[in-house]
């Protein structure tokens, strides 16, 4: 029998409570975040913000390919201070209690390209509830306003910082960042075909990140040596 296809990460999933609930009970021992610390959070950030005219949020991993929320402009940016690294680990989405994989946190030092979606004046409530759903469903980011900087102008977005305080942040090295990538798989698909859609899409935004590209070419001739098929 062939096996049962990842869950598809959509609008509808993270607003089901119960398939968070469900989420928790594969994993005790997650650092789930409640409603009310989920609002708060939100409300604490946006008593912080300067743009009167919508939110500005900055993506940098899958919310570049797959956002999910509603959002009226996009530009490609840059934050210094923070680069973008496999740095987290996960054990439900793209990998299991037995086998973690990795995913995308912006970590301290150096400089990142990515993207920044305004989301609408009118659409904060619904859309920023949507985003924490996904975003801060745990402690493993710390939402912060950053300065990024665009061809038409700076802007003052919301980033989904790591938070090295988090049990599943990753001190890993290249070569273990490679043999996870390479061979973890998740509820929502491999966390090879996390990379590869990421390097894709910056691509094709006309970002380079020369240090995801190497992993990727590193994870695929992995992926050769172990037969693992291609995600």
């Amino acid at each position: 029998m062939p096996p049962d296809p990842p869950l598809a990460l959509t609008r509808e999933y993270l607003l089901d409570d119960v398939a968070r609930d469900r989420l928790g009970a594969l994993d005790p021992d997650i650092d789930m975040i409640p409603a009310e610390a989920r609002a708060a959070s939100i409300a604490g950030l946006l008593a912080q913000r300067a743009d009167p005219d919508g939110v500005w949020i900055f993506a940098y991993g899958s919310l570049i390919w797959n956002p999910l929320f509603e959002f009226v402009g996009r530009r490609v940016g840059k934050v210094h201070g923070y680069h973008r690294r496999f740095c987290l680990w996960t054990r439900l989405g793209r990998g299991t209690p037995e086998n973690p994989g990795l995913t995308l946190g912006l970590d301290r030092g150096g400089s990142c390209r990515g993207v920044v979606y305004r989301v609408a004046e009118e659409a904060i409530e619904t859309e920023l509830d949507l985003i924490w759903r996904r975003e801060m469903f745990t402690n493993a980011y710390d939402p912060q306003w950053v300065k990024v900087v665009t061809k038409e102008a700076p802007v003052d977005a919301v980033a989904f910082i790591i938070n090295r305080d988090c049990p599943r942040y990753a001190r890993i090295d290249e070569d273990r960042i490679v043999e996870t990538i390479a061979t973890a798989k998740g509820q929502i698909g491999a966390c090879a075909s996390y990379l590869f859609n990421t390097v894709e899409h910056l691509q094709r935004l006309g970002i380079r990140d020369p240090g995801l590209e190497r992993i990727r070419e590193r994870v695929r001739e992995r992926q050769r040596a172990l037969s693992v098929e291609p995600s």
